[in-house]
């Protein structure tokens, strides 16, 4: 199975960011992580992503005579590269789409059923803004967004980080006369 449709599953991407950050987790902590998705899919999807290459297992321990496995995400496999994205169609985008919203709509749905959800300490944010820009414009806004996030995309978990989910989307809302 290609990376993109291996990644293209709300669920799938969703134990993706789950394990980000270099860490492990056992399939029952990813089923805690995904409270909406029920056991026996979480199972499915990490089967399907060790299978893929995405994941591999970082450890395993006996627990009452059951193997636990714990998974660690494979970074340089959960990525679709630049050659892949010229070779799709529109439909292929607006699945993908889809697909990425969906799983950003679990996720921020799982955020608000926690206990303890609190937006305005959590520092949550959702702005769009509309912004005239001409191609190197937008290229550079890009790198800079890049050089921003990517020397953070290798912290890992500690104590007394919060791991949050990133979204930035940017696309044409008109065209240039």
């Amino acid at each position: 199975m290609d990376p993109l449709e291996l990644l293209a599953h709300p669920a799938r991407l969703r134990v993706v960011h789950a394990l980000r950050g270099g860490r492990t987790l056992t399939t029952s902590q990813l089923c805690d992580r995904l409270p909406d998705v029920s056991k026996a899919t979480v199972y499915r999807h990490v089967d399907l992503l060790c299978d893929g290459g995405v994941l591999e297992v970082a450890g395993e321990r006996r627990v009452r005579g059951a193997v636990e496995r714990h998974y660690r995400l494979r970074e340089d496999r959960a990525v679709i590269d630049a050659g892949m994205l010229e070779s799709l169609t529109l439909d292929d985008y607006r699945r993908s789409f889809g697909i990425a919203m969906a799983a950003l709509l679990a996720e921020f749905d799982a955020y608000l059923g926690r206990d303890h959800a609190d937006p305005a300490a959590d520092l949550v944010g959702y702005r769009q803004h509309a912004l005239w820009l001409s191609r190197d414009e937008l290229l550079e806004l890009i790198g800079e967004l890049r050089r921003a996030i990517v020397p953070r995309l290798a912290n890992t978990a500690t104590p007394q980080r919060t791991q949050y989910l990133l979204s930035p989307i940017h696309f044409p809302i008109e065209a240039a006369d």
